[in-house]
């Protein structure tokens, strides 16, 4: 055919720089937009096939191959597909109409500086090339009868020159020769990873040709043959083989019942390398009234603070689109791990535009309702295996409660709370006829305190995640008459008179030297410890919030800004509740009006004092010292008196 040259029809000049900024801001998008225009052309030519309008060669298999050559800086990418005439090509090439994405493109870019805000492509696939190439050859031939070769080629996506080619088998192979800074990023290995990363699942074999390597062979080969010859010995070639470097037929692609719990944990492994196998998963597979496959699984995890990117990997078609899109996946669901193919999902819109497409609202709220669906009846078809999961999931279904009310009305009644003794509760079994619920952070450090609750009728759970502080007061605006107390925050016994509590509250502020120390007395039985530390549930959440603000401080002091008086703002507030049933309190009281040494009584009631902080956490290194050596003395006093 006659060579000639022309320029692209677009609508404004700028374009391709548009291009570059806007919709490619990851520089290896152009791996995935290529490979995509490959699939599809075999697609095009596999529906005609079947239409009886094309044929091919009786075993003839559909492929695409991608040949990376590292003496020429070329890669390759190359499709059996429909292939183009050359009016094709001055429809689909030369000629940028794209149904208002152009309109779309400038708009967006006057709105924003978010480089992310645009998930999708417009059609403009193929020019995704010019991000990282010198020079763009095109050589085609199409499947109709008679067809000639076409080539076209540019370099600056604009300037083209159009005419004939030599390629004699049907289809597209697309040249990138690469550019300097492009051949700084993009070698075998880059190249290989990042077909895993686009195109795994490619519905279309992809053999990726090492071309240099594939010589390396050779002349090793050659070598051999030689070396062989001169010994007279029979010389077997060891060929090149070429494997598929994805996997066309992904197992959301499988009906649920046809597939094997080998299979899920197999597939989990080679999606996401964990070591761990999931507890269980989802198989999401409708087509009505959206089309939508994929797997989440439930991980298995002993770090819930582990990066939650690359969590939920959306795919069109097969192909990768990104991870973890808030807008089709909520956040609370980046806790899971899996692989959803949304084919219906458009593509060209901006994110902020997602947020208001009715498919995309469908499409969330659905996958919400079957994580929760899943959940329920684990819960009531093998409750066993639900509490044994609890440790693993309870932060991914308490997020979830919080962030998403249609996740809450669904999994509220089947939320575990783990007991001291090991059992599991849900609310409604907890609370019974009870408006208060009694926790613990630490069950061994608290024993004292939860034996006292669990003596007054109460069921102990334990709350020890970073999130349970946020969820009881979550949980506490939802019921509004309910109220979660930890074990310390509230000690049951009878009030002693005020002329008792007055005298102890003056003993014990003389004895260990703090006027300000708040003491109260009451008959908490014969068999508890002398004292306890009590403090209130609103004080041990303000600390809690305390040591948010110390992180604070710690930034400020590391820009030289001002620190903020902690002290002032958080004030700790505990109090000692004196056990008026205890024998040793009757002791200590008698000692005292005895005369005994102050020195005496005054250490007694100190090694009392620790003994509460101890047994409520809070007892510093130095009180733990002197605890221990009151204690080993009284110890060797007892031995000497047996």
């Amino acid at each position: 055919m006659e060579t000639r040259n022309g320029k692209v029809s677009v609508t404004t000049e700028n374009i391709f720089p548009v291009i570059r900024q806007w919709l490619y801001s990851d520089q290896d998008i152009f791996v995935r937009e290529l490979v995509s225009n490959c699939a599809d052309a075999v697609a095009k030519l596999r529906r005609l096939v079947e239409l009886g309008k094309a044929s091919i060669e009786e075993g003839e298999e559909y492929k695409i191959n991608v040949i990376y050559d590292d003496d020429k800086k070329t890669i390759v990418f190359e499709d059996n597909g429909i292939g183009m005439t050359a009016e094709e090509i001055d429809k689909y090439i030369n000629q940028i109409a794209f149904s208002g994405a152009l309109d779309f493109v400038t708009k967006y870019q006057e709105q924003s500086t978010d480089k992310s805000g645009i998930i999708g492509h417009f059609g403009l696939g193929f020019y995704s090339a010019f991000m990282v190439a010198d020079k763009v050859r095109i050589d085609t031939l199409s499947f109709e009868d008679g067809a000639e070769a076409v080539s076209w080629e540019s370099e600056d996506g604009m300037e083209f020159t159009i005419g004939s080619s030599e390629k004699a088998t049907r289809g597209t192979a697309i040249t990138l020769t690469l550019s300097e800074d492009a051949q700084k990023i993009f070698d075998v290995a880059t190249l290989r990873m990042t077909l895993r990363k686009y195109c795994s699942f490619v519905p279309v074999d992809i053999f990726f040709i090492d071309v240099k390597a594939d010589k390396l062979h050779e002349e090793s080969e050659e070598k051999r043959r030689k070396e062989a010859e001169e010994k007279g010995e029979e010389f077997k070639p060891s060929d090149i083989a070429y494997a598929p470097i994805n996997n066309k037929d992904p197992l959301w692609l499988k009906k649920p019942s046809e597939c094997t719990d080998e299979e899920y944990i197999s597939f989990y492994h080679s999606v996401f390398n964990d070591g761990y196998d999931p507890l269980f998963w989802i198989h999401l597979n409708m087509d009505y009234p959206f089309t939508l496959q994929g797997i989440l699984y439930f991980p298995k995890t002993d770090n819930i603070y582990q990066s939650l990117e690359g969590r939920i990997k959306i795919y069109n078609h097969q192909v990768f689109v990104a991870d973890n899109i808030e807008e089709i996946i909520p956040d609370f669901l980046f806790l899971l791990q899996g692989c959803l193919d949304c084919s219906d999902l458009p593509l060209n819109v901006s994110r902020s535009a997602l947020q208001q497409d009715e498919y995309v609202k469908k499409l969330s709220g659905h996958i919400i309702k079957k994580v929760s669906d899943k959940l329920n009846e684990l819960y009531k078809n093998d409750r066993e295996s639900y509490e044994k999961y609890w440790s693993d999931i309870s932060v991914f279904v308490k997020y979830g409660m919080m962030k998403e009310e249609k996740f809450y009305d669904k999994v509220n009644d089947i939320c575990l709370f783990k007991t001291v003794d090991g059992g599991h509760l849900t609310m409604e079994e907890l609370t019974k006829d009870k408006k208060q619920v009694r926790y613990t952070n630490d069950k061994v450090a608290q024993a004292a305190y939860v034996e006292m609750a669990k003596n007054d009728g109460f069921d102990v759970i334990v709350l020890d995640e970073e999130i349970d502080d946020n969820f009881i007061s979550f949980l506490e605006y939802k019921y509004q008459d309910l109220r979660f107390k930890r074990v310390d925050a509230d000690l049951t016994g009878e009030d002693s008179d005020d002329e008792t509590k007055n005298k102890l509250q003056d003993f014990f502020r003389a004895a260990l030297g703090d006027d300000k120390l708040d003491v109260s007395a009451k008959a908490l039985g014969v068999d508890s410890m002398p004292a306890l530390i009590m403090e209130s549930e609103q004080n041990r959440r303000m600390q809690d919030m305390r040591k948010q603000y110390e992180k604070m401080n710690a930034m400020n002091k590391a820009a030289g800004a001002e620190e903020l008086n902690l002290d002032e703002l958080f004030p700790v507030k505990t109090e000692l509740v004196v056990n008026t049933d205890s024998p040793l309190i009757g002791k200590l009281r008698a000692l005292e009006s005895m005369g005994t040494k102050k020195e005496d009584t005054d250490r007694l009631a100190q090694h009392i004092y620790d003994q509460a902080k101890l047994a409520h956490g809070t007892l510093d290194s130095e009180g733990l010292s002197r605890f221990l050596k009151y204690n080993n003395e009284l110890l060797s006093k007892s031995a000497d008196n047996i």
